[in-house]
């Protein structure tokens, strides 16, 4: 089968002719139709894991993938031909989902509802599950103000809808293009970071400060100007490990850092939300599966304005 693969850490992604993986017990082996490509993809390439878990090299890229079962292993709850979708990521086993075909855990697997295509369904597990976890981290409701910083990728688009939809006034970071957009989503303000900082102009229109942010741009070390946005007791989720506990009970607020858990329930529940139009989803890039060093190219480079998607069938 082909695969994009990596030899080593910082190594370029390529081509390679490997063998169809086996399933083990309460695992799947499905023939994938598409891949979503995520900014935790090529961080795994720069070594986010590295020393925390074992690599197998040549290591599969990829996270998430929606294709047809092929096999299953014993104890794997899924027949052979149904649609289905998840995360297939395994760095200790150097599997990954930017192949023809992929072996996932049972339990990192939802089936598809019948109205939804495989590119939708590759695009959804990780930004999806990652909005719904950080949304609900907050632990905010009707009538609050979060901020949502870095809104115009998958993830942020997704937080914007599924915050809007409980009631809670969203803003959302953005360039000029995407503004009209995320207002369709469910924004009630939007803010340019092309015309200044994003600090700057948030306290500017809320000078008594916002109930919760959930950021998806700070790294470690940085997230100290924005966190200042919030007022006493005021809640920050971090997607990239910037929260530090210390710092902000200094200032009387409160946060935590959050990673996606694509859980079979949240998966099944975001896929009929974008089946019955609650969700909607934008796939701004599709390339071939030979297009994944490109994709992730341009992913880092933040030109993103939704989810990119490799088609392999």
């Amino acid at each position: 089968m082909h695969a994009v693969v990596v030899t080593d850490f910082d190594a370029e992604p390529g081509v390679a002719d490997l063998p169809v993986p086996e399933p083990g017990p309460g695992e799947v082996l499905v023939r994938l139709a598409a891949a979503g490509v995520n900014p935790f993809d090529f961080k795994v390439i720069e070594g986010a894991m590295r020393g925390s878990v074992e690599h197998a090299f040549p290591l599969v890229l990829g996270s998430d993938g929606a294709g047809t079962v092929e096999r299953v292993g014993e104890g794997a709850d899924f027949e052979p031909g149904e649609r289905v979708f998840g995360q297939f990521m395994d760095v200790q086993h150097g599997r990954g989902s930017y192949a023809e075909y992929a072996v996932a855990k049972a339990a990192k697997l939802a089936r598809m509802p019948a109205g939804l295509s495989f590119a939708t369904a590759a695009a959804l597990p990780t930004a999806g599950a990652a909005a719904h976890d950080f949304v609900e981290g907050t632990g905010i409701g009707p009538g609050c103000t979060l901020l949502v910083n870095g809104a115009s990728g998958g993830v942020g688009q997704a937080a914007v809808q599924l915050a809007a939809a409980q009631g809670v006034r969203v803003i959302g970071t953005t360039d000029p293009d995407t503004a009209v957009y995320l207002r369709e989503l469910g924004a009630a303000e939007t803010v340019d970071f092309t015309q200044g900082p994003t600090t700057d102009q948030v306290r500017l229109a809320h000078p008594d400060g916002i109930d919760a942010i959930v950021d998806l741009i700070s790294g470690p070390g940085e997230i100290e100007p924005i966190a200042a946005l919030l007022k006493p007791n005021g809640v920050i989720v971090s997607s990239n490990g910037a929260v530090d506990d210390e710092v902000l009970a200094t200032r009387g607020l409160r946060g935590a850092n959050l990673y996606a858990n694509a859980r079979p329930a949240t998966l099944k529940s975001l896929a009929e939300a974008v089946e019955h139009g609650q969700l909607r989803l934008r796939i701004d890039y599709e390339v071939p599966l030979e297009g994944a060093a490109e994709a992730l190219a341009r992913l880092k480079a933040g030109k993103s304005r939704g989810k990119t998607v490799l088609l392999i069938e």
